[in-house]
């Protein structure tokens, strides 16, 4: 087996085929909420619907894991870690995998009753909106190889590859309409679908680079985070008619509990804080390693790095 048919095979080695720690850490972090969920069904801690439960939770991580994949473009540019190209296939199949075992799962609770799985699916419309998101993500999985990259050609391929934005868009607005018991995570996953989708937009506007800069990426989170707090209030007003002169002071109350806008807000904290140490560090490097690195960071003919320009 060749080295490039090993890292294919084998997700913790790179492109040379050889051991990648943030490969084999990631894979692993994939791995983890199917693992538990399996040793829940085991010890019988699923409660008493099983398949509800499971249903519930691999739809709660195929969002998650949908949004790691469309964060890893951005991400690359600010915190200047060209490498991160190379976990965009490992993520979106598990965006799959999940989205897989969700629907499995909802078949499962409906007893497999198929008939009654597809009447359901036509007269929910956040069913319908979830079942095209997933009939969305086929395609995507399906050419997700190096071999259906050469046979469909870079541009084809890229082009069936920007179906992530809608499939993304649909899957918030889905999981956003499904959540009866609170839509505190709701509105955090649409506020950051929303903030990746703005980076690209001005990205396009002003290039990846100056998108990825400290300073826009500062501006932008803050605008994010505020874009948050009203969303929230405007939620509320539309549902239940509560002003905003009483949800947003909640924003600065904590006895409020944890608000949506608190939790993007450290989400940013996270990713500035990263970006910054990763900038001191790159400046203590030998300016040799410094122009290396930005080399690296250059995108190239290869498939992977064709790859890591579609989305």
């Amino acid at each position: 087996m060749s080295a490039r048919e090993a890292s294919l095979s084998l997700p913790w080695l790179d492109r040379r085929g050889e051991f990648s720690m943030l490969k084999a850490v990631v894979f692993a972090g994939i791995l983890l909420p199917g693992l538990w969920l399996i040793l829940r069904a085991i010890s019988g801690n699923l409660g008493p619907r099983a398949m509800i439960e499971i249903n519930h939770q691999a739809g709660l991580w195929t969002v998650r894991f949908l949004l790691l994949t469309l964060a890893v473009t951005p991400l690359r540019f600010i915190w200047r870690w060209p490498e991160l190209v190379f976990l965009r296939r490992m993520l979106g199949v598990s965006v799959f995998a999940y989205a897989a075992i969700h629907l499995v799962a909802y078949t499962g609770d409906l007893v497999w009753d198929v008939p009654k799985v597809v009447s359901e699916i036509f007269a929910r419309p956040y069913l319908t909106i979830g079942f095209a998101a997933f009939i969305m993500l086929i395609p995507l999985a399906a050419t997700s190889t190096n071999g259906m990259m050469r046979r469909m050609g870079g541009l084809q391929w890229r082009a069936l590859h920007k179906l992530i934005y809608p499939i993304a868009a649909l899957a918030s607005v889905h999981f956003f309409l499904q959540s009866k018991l609170g839509v505190t995570e709701p509105i955090v996953i649409a506020a950051l679908a929303i903030w990746l989708g703005a980076w690209r937009v001005l990205a396009a506007r002003i290039g990846e680079q100056r998108a990825g800069s400290f300073a826009v990426t500062i501006a932008l989170a803050a605008l994010i985070v505020v874009a948050t707090a009203f969303g929230e209030a405007l939620y509320y007003y539309l549902k239940i008619g509560v002003p905003f002169s009483r949800i947003l002071p909640t924003n600065f109350a904590w006895k409020s509990g944890i608000r949506p806008a608190w939790i993007v807000l450290g989400i940013a904290l996270v990713v500035i804080a990263v970006a910054y140490g990763r900038s001191v560090l790159d400046a203590r490097k030998p300016r040799g390693r410094r122009a290396q690195a930005g080399v690296a960071a250059k995108p190239s003919s290869s498939p992977a790095q064709r790859q890591g320009k579609a989305a």
